[in-house]
């Protein structure tokens, strides 16, 4: 397969992880930690599509400023997107757990914006 169709790939996970994520809103009770963790998901997709794009190497890490420092190396337009990762890299082990992390449905809110912002970002980049 070549770069790009490895990239789109990536891309259509991503977008069901946000997908996914948008969608579980509005459950009742809202299931606040696997909302966050598909933001996560989806975003962490997203960088590493962007990356196969470029034909680099996909490291196996959850680290969204890792990644996105991976992505600032191809392009350095990433760095508009470096608050965001941060602000959703917690989401990728610790949610995943009981009694790690105390969750509201503010949080849950932010998380899909900023995957949105995101996913939107990336998708400019590799369609």
């Amino acid at each position: 397969m070549n770069n790009k169709t490895v990239a789109l790939e990536w891309q259509r996970y991503a977008l069901q992880d946000l997908a996914s994520a948008e969608y579980l809103l509005a459950m009742r009770p809202q299931p606040l930690e696997i909302i966050c963790y598909h933001c996560q998901q989806s975003t962490e997709k997203h960088l590493k599509s962007f990356m196969a794009l470029q034909g680099g190497t996909i490291t196996k890490t959850h680290d969204l400023t890792a990644l996105n420092k991976f992505c600032i190396g191809y392009n350095p337009e990433f760095a508009s997107i470096a608050e965001d990762c941060l602000g959703l890299t917690d989401y990728g082990v610790q949610v995943r757990y009981p009694f790690q992390m105390e969750l509201t449905e503010t949080d849950a809110l932010m998380a899909i914006q900023c995957a949105r912002r995101i996913s939107a970002f990336v998708c400019a980049k590799v369609s």
